[in-house]
């Protein structure tokens, strides 16, 4: 039997959750450039989510890290406006639904935060990620929000979470 555990982000994981990222958007055939993938703060995960108003969670399985995500202010927005920043998981672990209990975490923490909305941005061929955005409340939006820098990610969705 899985013993899985979801918890914050440690010091120690910076380096398995930066190789993480990295390989399923490697895998899922996403641009190296304009995402996450050369996001400078990749590296230091623990460290940029020590700032007010902002989690990094970790999906453990056996002690080993096979999903993450985390909620932060969207940059160049409201103070009300947070994002949904770096869910990603391991493609053995997709479709088990740890996706929807990563979610709930996120958006109890923002909610817990004062957020109001909750943005994301994503390719268009996630059609998987995409259907549990939309499960979960988000709804496609025209416009890009915020200055995230990941300009190759041109699906964008929102969700109010007042």
């Amino acid at each position: 039997m899985k013993k899985l555990m979801i918890r914050p982000i440690q010091q120690k994981d910076n380096q398995v959750v930066a190789q993480m990222v990295r390989e399923v958007l490697v895998e899922m055939g996403a641009p190296k450039v304009g995402t996450a993938y050369e996001d400078e703060t990749l590296e230091t995960m623990f460290e940029v989510y020590q700032q007010s108003r902002a989690a990094y969670f970790v999906v453990e399985e056996d002690g080993e890290i096979i999903g993450s995500a985390g909620i932060a202010h969207l940059e160049g927005e409201k103070e009300d406006i947070c994002e949904l920043q770096k869910m990603y998981f391991s493609a053995k672990e997709r479709g088990e639904g740890l996706g929807s209990k990563m979610m709930n975490i996120c958006l109890d923490f923002a909610k817990e935060q004062g957020y109001n909305h909750c943005y994301l941005e994503t390719l268009p061929y996630m059609k998987a990620a995409q259907k549990l955005y939309k499960k979960t409340g988000f709804e496609f939006i025209d416009e890009r929000m915020g200055t995230t820098g990941h300009y190759s990610c041109d699906v964008w969705m929102l969700k109010e979470l007042a």
